[in-house]
């Protein structure tokens, strides 16, 4: 069982898609994404594979959710900073998370 201090462990932030661009390298088709998470974290990119329900001019603006405190990952030729939460559809697509109302970027989950 995890405990409340292995959740705290966990920063989670909101951050707003600022740009997206097709990631043709990866193995598993997906997007890139710049995530704009606020003061002081600023931009930061991700890898994503959400190409099932999502098109790259839908996701300019959005609000999402993201893990900051892991280490980059190499992903083909990108390096992906942080990473874009998501959960399965019934088929297991991925859908993004993201607040229900318009909140600050940079703000942490709790």
């Amino acid at each position: 069982m995890a405990t409340i201090e292995d959740f705290d462990e966990l920063d989670i932030r909101v951050g707003r898609i600022v740009d997206a661009k097709p990631f043709p390298e990866a193995r598993k088709p997906a997007f890139r994404l710049w995530i704009d998470l606020g003061a002081p974290i600023g931009v930061k990119q991700s890898s994503a594979q959400i190409t099932v329900h999502y098109r790259l001019d839908q996701l300019i603006g959005r609000q999402v959710l993201a893990v900051v405190n892991f280490p980059p990952r190499q992903i083909g030729p990108f390096v992906s900073e942080v990473l874009t939460l998501g959960v399965p559809d019934a088929e297991g697509a991925v859908v993004l998370l993201k607040p229900d109302f318009q909140v600050p970027n940079g703000g942490r989950m709790f």
